[in-house]
């Protein structure tokens, strides 16, 4: 996995917002700052966004390790975790994709009301996922948080690959239109119907060959998930990228705090 580690961070300008549903926002940047990314090879590339907390004066320039030996921690910025959507180096653009709830969260709020010229600050890329070359078919599942990763991943998918893609949103208002070259289905489940990730992803009648798995989500459906593909369709683990973005009931704060502590417990 890679992801930059200086305390220096990317500065990225808005350019422009849009509203792909009613529940998602790209916010697409660029300008000088934007020189600081180093692109990765992953189609679920993340950065981590800084939102500093108001009133607090930070040292110039704005260097997390500095701001972390010099400041408590209450003051330090607090971070969020997205994938980057896209990044086009001749346009010299990057989009992040937000889900948003309204007032609820810090994120996305800031996205609904970001406006051209706001300077959003970031560190990394990261990322672990890249769809295999050599699989002979492609099982793709998430919720919104993991839209898009998916898309991107489609995008980068040659002609001639395969790949089934699940994907759970509130409701029909919710799906996009996701581009690829390949061959994909994709199958949009509504929780507002009752539809889930879960059992749809079990209902598959798999494919006869070597499969690539991304599955990220929600905590417990992507637990449930990782028994099934390991377990119960043998899939080897070094061709399942997995991992849950969040819990009901948690914001990422508690959520990290939260799979620190079943990593201490497991160590332990």
């Amino acid at each position: 996995m890679a992801e930059k580690k200086s305390g220096r961070l990317t500065h990225l300008r808005v350019l422009r917002t849009e509203w792909l549903t009613p529940h998602m926002i790209r916010v697409v940047g660029g300008g000088d700052g934007l020189a600081e990314f180093t692109p990765n090879a992953f189609t679920d590339a993340y950065v981590k966004l800084q939102f500093p907390v108001p009133g607090v004066a930070y040292p110039e320039p704005f260097d997390l390790a500095r701001i972390r030996a010099e400041l408590p921690r209450d003051q330090w910025p607090r971070m969020r975790t997205y994938t980057v959507r896209s990044y086009d180096e001749q346009a010299n653009e990057l989009a992040i994709d937000f889900v948003y709830h309204g007032d609820e969260g810090l994120a996305g709020p800031w996205a609904a009301a970001a406006k051209p010229g706001d300077v959003l600050m970031f560190g990394g890329p990261g990322g672990a996922y890249a769809p295999s070359v050599d699989a002979d078919w492609h099982l793709l599942a998430g919720d919104e948080a993991a839209l898009p990763a998916i898309g991107a991943t489609l995008e980068a998918m040659p002609a001639g690959a395969v790949a089934h893609a699940f994907v759970e949103v509130a409701d029909a208002t919710e799906e996009q239109a996701l581009a690829s070259k390949a061959d994909v289905r994709i199958t949009w489940l509504h929780r507002a119907e009752g539809a889930e990730l879960v059992g749809a992803v079990r209902a598959l009648d798999f494919p006869a060959g070597d499969v690539h798995a991304f599955v990220h989500g929600e905590a417990d459906a992507v637990r449930a998930l990782r028994r099934y593909l390991l377990d119960e369709r043998g899939v080897p683990k070094d061709r399942l990228s997995i991992s849950g973005y969040w819990r009901r009931g948690k914001d990422e704060d508690g959520w990290q705090a939260e799979k620190a502590e079943e990593r201490t417990r497991t160590q332990s």
